[in-house]
């Protein structure tokens, strides 16, 4: 199959546009396209998945192993004709300054994927040319399969740099992206708007599969033949168990998960009810847990907070010693009230004992390792996994709540108790990827078995 990773010299650059008018044009020639995106990213993916029809996922070697991200990437290849690969930041940026170590060159190399490089070159001329050259040598051996010019709106100026690069390389310049409206993507502090809140999701395709029609030669990306290795399952043994109804948030407010999260939980026996805490009034019928994911819940809190039925529906089920898992946004929900920037305040769910302020600057960055300091819903004490964390908001009254997880930041080296409890619920800032441990997943389906079978007993 054809397989190759869209990556940058930096973020911002561009890499989410060219991956997408790609994947448009592979899929308007009739070929179907799997996507993926480097790094802890729901925004990307879910745009990868409008665009192709085929659910986008995260490959990411400091959260997983090696062998998980070959076999997640085999796993999801099957009956794909083309596999495009978006990077995170920019080629060679991972979790440290010294190594490579969670970069997007780190998961080329592991997946012997050739590399099609974007540039912003709408301000630069001849210097581009030292910039290509200089990603080309750094690490021998990456393979390129191409350039792409960014911002560049006139024929002129794109004369003028293929000149220049290629008397540096003969790497092919695939073509320029020129500014357009038409597939321009609205960012706001998190990054790119969600998917859920697109709507002309057929026109964007169309858009953007013209830009490439115009702009890109995909002729040398046609020839870049990739083997993908036989899958070879490391996944935990999959232990027979009945039927797990779990809830799980899904509407603009809360869209942030991993979708290898949600198949694991299927895997191990779960069926996914997805409902909507912005618009259901109450619960989906017999459902044994829920999960609240990460999202916008800042900007749809005046909604939320009107939803009282529901707000009513999951407190009475965290009462029923439930469990309850909910990470970032999911969290927030779960507070007691919401302050957003302008200072209006409005009242959350109510589970949890903290209000909740959203900040204009970030909060906390990065990847985390996470120790269990006590048994909870996701594992045993002294168990370890890995995640990552992205927030502008903060929590007050911290200490009002025991804590299940120790958390290492990779960047601030801080360490600091997370994962915070309360009756059968496990809330936390950290978005974890459930196949770096995949034993979570099973933990979660048997809690809320154990919490089943006490319900019936009473």
């Amino acid at each position: 199959m054809i397989a190759f990773m869209v990556a940058g010299t930096a973020s911002g650059v561009g890499k989410t546009t060219v991956a997408l008018a790609l994947m448009a044009a592979f899929r308007e020639r009739g070929m179907t396209v799997q996507p993926f995106k480097c790094g802890p990213d729901f925004l990307d993916t879910g745009h990868h998945s409008a665009i192709c029809g085929r659910q986008s996922r995260n490959l990411d070697t400091w959260m997983m192993s090696n062998e998980t991200n070959r076999e997640l990437f085999a796993n999801a290849c099957q009956g794909a004709d083309v596999a495009i690969v978006e990077g995170v930041m920019g080629l060679f940026d991972g979790v440290a300054g010294g190594g490579e170590k969670g970069s997007s060159a780190e998961i080329a190399k592991l997946l012997h994927l050739p590399v099609v490089l974007v540039l912003d070159a709408g301000r630069t001329a001849r210097s581009i040319a030292a910039v290509v050259k200089g990603f080309e040598t750094f690490d021998p051996v990456l393979r390129f399969a191409g350039i792409v010019l960014n911002g560049v709106s006139t024929e002129t100026h794109f004369r003028m740099l293929s000149e220049a690069i290629q008397l540096v390389t003969a790497t092919p310049i695939l073509g320029r992206i020129p500014k357009d409206t038409s597939v321009a993507i609205p960012e706001r502090h998190l990054g790119l708007r969600t998917v859920e809140e697109e709507t002309a999701h057929e026109e964007r395709r169309t858009n953007f599969a013209a830009i490439a029609r115009e702009h890109l030669d995909l002729a040398p990306l046609l020839k870049e033949e990739c083997a993908i290795e036989p899958s070879i399952v490391h996944s935990a043994t999959i232990k027979a168990r009945s039927k797990v109804r779990f809830g799980v948030a899904r509407d603009k407010a809360f869209s942030f998960y991993y979708a290898d999260n949600l198949d694991l939980m299927r895997e191990h026996g779960a069926e996914i009810v997805e409902f909507s805490p912005l618009h259901d009034e109450d619960l989906p019928p017999d459902l044994d847990g829920l999960y609240l994911g990460g999202g916008y819940p800042e900007l749809y809190a005046e909604a939320l907070s009107a939803n009282k039925r529901m707000r009513v529906a999951i407190r009475s089920f965290v009462e029923q010693d439930r469990p309850v898992y909910a990470e970032c946004g999911g969290m927030i929900y779960l507070g007691n009230s919401l302050t957003l920037i302008d200072g209006r305040q409005h009242p959350m769910a109510g589970v949890l004992p903290f209000a909740f302020e959203m900040t204009s600057r970030l909060v906390r960055f990065g990847y985390v390792e996470i120790e269990f300091t006590s048994d909870c819903l996701l594992g045993r004490k002294g168990q370890k996994t890995r995640g990552h964390s992205f927030h502008y908001s903060r929590m007050l009254e911290i200490d009002s709540l025991p804590t299940a997880y120790l958390a290492h930041s990779s960047l601030s080296k801080q360490i600091a108790p997370e994962g915070f409890c309360y009756k059968n619920v496990l809330a936390s800032y950290i978005h974890l990827h459930f196949r770096a441990k995949d034993t979570m997943a099973s933990s979660l389906l048997d809690a809320a078995i154990r919490s089943r079978a006490v319900g019936v007993t009473a």
